[in-house]
């Protein structure tokens, strides 16, 4: 029985991050179509709460390596014991997060194992293939899909001939869900001696300075974004964001208009962005190009503002305003402001 591993992650305050609940989630589903197990890394030291956060969202084991030294996170000692593990376990597929640890840690690991890796995947299925080469089906294989091209396609990639099949999946995309409140696990504790070499820790942490970050909306409940084309009046995301700020949201962009200047990076939503599930998006001048949408298109309600009839975006949204957003949104505010006093 070949299970699926996820690789946890660690935040600053010693909880499993929540990508890394969010991959679980997903693993749990794919498991069960499986018929195999999810199976958990976790490398740290004294993480707090650590078989109650995991095991309701499906994890049949946890494998825990615990060491002073293995926090905050460092290449080489994570390296050994992921791979060392993957090695005896055997697993069939294996997931991390697209954060900075997990695309440092991933790509290193199928290069050591010689197997496929699949980056910034926005969904995993199970699915077959056929290999006509040797007139065979190949069943149970974990299907890879993302933006390809520059997002002109969407690429279903598949590992038919290697093991573990690898994906990275970016913060968001999958959706966190607890599989059972009162499901358990086994803590299998992995002595670190026996997987991590004193020279893997050639690197000594003197000091560390954790700057907070100035921008989170990705767990913003409404979000206000806008497009290039809000750069054709003066101030255009100023007006934004008194919208959010009326409806107690935050305000997001796209890729042009962030590369336009019009706002700053941390804003950005998509496929080189953020991935964000708000309560309600409204889209003032984006296009919607198949990268963008790849970031907000699980938001429950979706709005589009825009002069173009046939923008992309308006094939997903719940509700299409054709107009000219610098004439809706004052329009907007005036209207909410006046009906909720």
């Amino acid at each position: 029985m070949n299970n699926i591993f996820v690789y946890c992650e660690i935040t600053e305050e010693n909880y499993i991050a929540d990508v890394s609940l969010e991959l679980i989630s997903k693993a749990r589903k794919l498991a069960d179509e499986l018929k195999v197990q999810v199976e958990a890394i976790v490398c740290g030291s004294d993480v707090k709460d650590l078989e109650k956060s995991l095991y309701p969202y499906g994890v049949d084991v946890i494998n825990y390596a615990e060491d002073k030294r293995l926090f905050p996170y460092q290449t080489l000692p994570h390296f050994s014991i992921a791979t060392k593990l993957i090695q005896e376990k055997q697993p069939q597929i294996c997931l991390f997060g697209a954060t900075s640890v997990g695309r440092d840690l991933a790509p290193r690991v199928a290069s050591y194992l010689r197997c496929g890796l699949t980056a910034d995947c926005t969904s995993l299925e199970i699915g077959q293939y056929e290999d006509k080469k040797n007139n065979q089906v190949i069943d149970n294989l974990l299907y890879q899909i993302r933006p390809a091209f520059g997002g002109n396609i969407i690429a279903t990639i598949v590992n038919p001939n290697t093991r573990p099949q690898m994906a990275t999946v970016r913060e968001g995309v999958m959706k966190k869900e607890v599989y059972n409140e009162n499901h358990k696990g086994e803590l299998q504790k992995l002595e670190v001696a026996n997987y991590v070499k004193d020279s893997d820790f050639c690197i000594e942490i003197l000091s560390r300075e954790i700057e907070a970050q100035k921008v989170n909306i990705k767990g913003a409940q409404i979000i206000v974004c806008g497009g290039y084309g809000m750069n054709s009046k003066p101030n255009g995301f100023e007006l934004l964001k008194q919208l959010a700020d009326t409806l107690g949201g935050e305000v997001g962009a796209t890729r042009a208009a962030v590369d336009g200047g019009l706002i700053e990076h941390e804003r950005q939503i998509g496929q080189t962005g953020v991935t964000v599930r708000p309560k309600l998006y409204i889209g003032c001048g984006v296009s919607g190009a198949v990268q963008h949408r790849a970031g907000m298109d699980q938001s429950s309600k979706i709005i589009s503002i825009n002069t173009d009839a046939n923008a992309p975006l308006n094939a997903i949204a719940d509700y299409t305003i054709i107009g000219d957003a610098f004439d809706v949104v004052p329009k907007l505010i005036e209207y909410y402001k006046k009906n909720n006093k």
